[in-house]
């Protein structure tokens, strides 16, 4: 499993929108889900410049990739980025006990 981690501060709410509107019509025709979406995360420790974490799973890289440059996610992405600063990170995650 790899999670991508995406930290945000919002610049354009309009343009930011746009892309939430069509996000999830864009990710259910892949493998990924959606854990977190939070525009208020707490801070417990440390210091922290971003306004909003979005967690998404997929079951592999190649799956996540195949998501991330698809033309459908790339057409969509223009809204985020024209909205948004945006760090984003690709974690792998802990395989799970048997």
């Amino acid at each position: 499993m790899v999670y991508a981690i995406a930290q945000l501060i919002i610049t354009d709410r309009a343009a930011y929108g746009r892309y939430q509107q069509r996000f999830m019509g864009v990710m259910k025709k892949f493998k990924g889900r959606v854990l977190v979406n939070d525009e208020h995360p707490q801070v417990v420790e440390g210091s922290w410049d971003r306004e909003k974490v979005v967690v998404l799973a997929f079951p592999d890289e190649p799956s996540f990739r195949e998501w991330a440059e698809s033309p459908e996610y790339t057409e969509i992405a223009k809204d985020r980025k024209a909205g948004a600063n945006a760090v984003v990170l690709l974690v792998n995650g802990v395989p799970s006990a048997a």
